[in-house]
């Protein structure tokens, strides 16, 4: 416990550092040293002769000099004078709670004292419908909805950090959840788009800008309006016929944008419609085909751009990318990846090398405004805690312009108290030596082994010549020792440790069950009956954890989606082992689905992989809808 006495410029920031000062191992004592706080244009953090002074720009900055200021200490540095200038003006993270894991109010507040700590000064809560608007109660029904007492809660805390909450909706397009049910498809053009033009779909987004803005301080709105593809393809062709998209996005974005004025809203919306509808291929990121000057033209310069690009390496199309965004009248920000998408386990190479080769061009070309997206697609399996040190990476680039692991994981251990490679080994469940990815997409063992059929497994030949279950073997051993040495992240390393000890004995299973029953193999057969009932009992031990680690950071809904996959793991099983049983009691001579050979699936014949994100391409062959 390092003890301290604060004095100088702290009012307003005095609730704030009650809040983080257990984070830090922080105590305010008569016998400490004097931290003085000093307003200044940059952060300054200096120690010398026994006395400590944090200059800073905003509150963010002002907790980031703590943790600078106990990082240095704790080596034992006795003189240290630090000055760091942001990069950006606004550096921060966007949280997705609407791909079925809504983080309760608990969690956000979690982050928030993360951030602060870090120096983030962004927060964006990512609602597509979970967030309640009076007039329409089938709006995100039965999906664990924010009231506006909630997310107010939520500002107020981010309030005490000088961090920005800030929210994101949609007013085009991914609306498909709150648009399922009967009584709303009136406003449904296709499955995922609002119907454009009708006086109802015009009413239905002031109400959601009016839902949405109404619990936050800020007067800044996402409202999305990305990957509208069919647009005017559904009810809007039959009524409307064929217009242009360039038309019909016009038409809407005008509409759009008159409500935000009538409410004094300040809007960005992500960039890519507009880059899509200038490429024949309707490529987001295709520089051969540049925006034509008449869309710029029309492109309203009050409402920012945020170009979203959580693939690319190449320095080369990122600056291309930035130098076509500002083409554009409007501001243009910067939204990158921390790849929780792919499946149960966060992809950090990827993660690593797309942010920061992004951000070094962002920095370098002028960009203001940047943050991390983490979204939860196909099920949000990656729980969100596992973001913490994308976070990081993210700050560290704002602050020091550079990527420098060691500082890095150093920074790490003190604002989140756990070592950097719990998080970044995290990449090991999803590939291994071997596993070389194709078109910017991370190889994602850990989801299409996890959920391969045991009779029908359609990755078999991809996996030829690797030992997944030795591999998952040592992963288990490795994170249960994390659990045993982090105890703030117990819950969450016995995740990673049941899964990666069910995935061991499942590829254990796949690595021997078609070979046995095409070389009639009884003994083995014998043997893979007798297996299944540990395995199970490995799923249901798997289940169990990602339930705790679940309920400890999200509302409940959305999980049965994860209990529903897991489950049809484990009748699965079941009922391969009667099939197995009667093959090796001689009642059948074959199981077919097993002895058929395979073909490659997402390996191509220079061996390279591309990733397979979602769980109905991975179960089965058959339709699952």
């Amino acid at each position: 416990m390092l003890r301290i006495r604060l004095v100088g410029d702290i009012k307003g920031l005095e609730a704030g550092f009650d809040e983080i000062k257990n984070d830090l191992g922080l105590e305010i004592s008569e016998d400490g040293f004097f931290v003085h706080a000093k307003k200044e244009d940059c952060l300054r953090v200096c120690f010398m002769e026994n006395k400590a002074e944090i200059g800073y720009a905003e509150p963010v900055q002002f907790f980031r000099g703590l943790s600078l200021l106990v990082l240095h200490c704790n080596r034992g540095e006795k003189d240290f004078s630090i000055t760091e200038k942001p990069c950006f003006r606004k550096d921060g993270v966007m949280f997705d709670c609407s791909r079925n894991a809504v983080l309760t109010v608990d969690a956000i507040k979690f982050f928030i004292r993360k951030m602060a700590l870090m120096g983030l000064n962004l927060g964006m809560m990512y609602t597509e419908d979970t967030y309640e608007v009076p007039e329409y109660p089938y709006f995100g029904y039965m999906r664990g909805i924010y009231t506006f007492d909630e997310l107010k809660e939520a500002d107020d805390y981010a309030a005490l950090f000088g961090i920005e909450l800030m929210p994101c909706i949609q007013t085009l397009a991914h609306l498909e959840r709150a648009m399922r049910w009967p009584k709303m498809q009136y406003l449904k053009d296709t499955e995922e788009v609002l119907m454009v033009g009708e006086e109802a779909s015009y009413e239905f987004i002031e109400n959601m800008l009016k839902a949405a803005t109404a619990p936050y301080r800020s007067k800044r709105i996402h409202i999305g309006m990305d990957e509208a593809m069919d647009l005017g393809l559904g009810r809007y062709l039959k009524k409307n016929g064929y217009r242009a998209s360039t038309d019909i996005i016009s038409h809407h974005l005008k509409r759009v944008r008159e409500i935000l004025k009538k409410l004094g809203l300040e809007a960005m919306m992500w960039s890519d419609m507009y880059f899509r509808i200038a490429s024949p291929s309707h490529s987001y990121y295709d520089l051969k085909n540049p925006i034509p000057q008449s869309v710029i033209d029309n492109a309203p310069d009050d409402i920012s751009l945020v170009y979203w690009d959580y693939y690319n390496e190449d320095e080369s199309v990122l600056s291309g990318m930035i130098k076509q965004h500002r083409r554009f009248k409007a501001d243009t920000c910067f939204a990158g990846g921390i790849w929780t998408w792919c499946g149960p386990a966060t992809d950090y190479d990827k993660s690593i090398n797309t942010t920061v080769a992004a951000l070094d061009q962002c920095r370098k070309l002028g960009v203001s405004e940047v943050f991390a997206t983490a979204w939860g697609d196909n099920g949000a399996e990656a729980n969100f805690l596992t973001v913490l040190y994308g976070l990081q990476l993210y700050a560290e680039m704002n602050y020091t312009g550079e990527y420098n692991p060691k500082e890095l994981a150093d920074r790490f251990n003190i604002t989140c108290r756990t070592d950097a490679e719990c998080f970044t080994n995290l990449t090991m469940f999803n590939s291994m030596p071997g596993m070389e990815p194709l078109g910017g997409r991370p190889v994602n063992a850990a989801k299409f082994m996890l959920y391969q059929d045991p009779l029908i497994p359609l990755f078999e030949k991809d996996m030829e010549g690797f030992e997944l279950d030795s591999h998952y073997y040592k992963l288990a051993e490795q994170y249960k020792i994390y659990a045993d040495e982090y105890p703030e992240y117990e819950l969450l390393f016995k995740y990673y440790a049941d899964l990666a000890r069910a995935l061991s004995l499942k590829c254990r299973w796949h690595g021997r069950a078609a070979d046995c029953v095409r070389n009639r193999d009884k003994k083995q057969a014998v043997s893979l009956v007798d297996s299944v009932p540990e395995i199970v009992s490995a799923i249901r031990d798997l289940k169990n954890t990602w339930l705790s680690l679940w309920d400890s950071t999200n509302k409940p809904y959305g999980f049965e989606i994860i209990d529903l996959r897991l489950g049809g793991i484990v009748s699965r099983f079941e009922t391969a082992q009667l099939k197995m049983k009667q093959f090796a009691d001689g009642n059948i001579d074959d199981i077919p689905e097993l002895s058929s050979e395979k073909l490659l699936y997402t390996k191509y014949d220079n061996g390279k992989m591309i990733g397979s994100y979602v769980w109905s391409e991975i179960a089965s062959a058959c339709k699952t809808y």
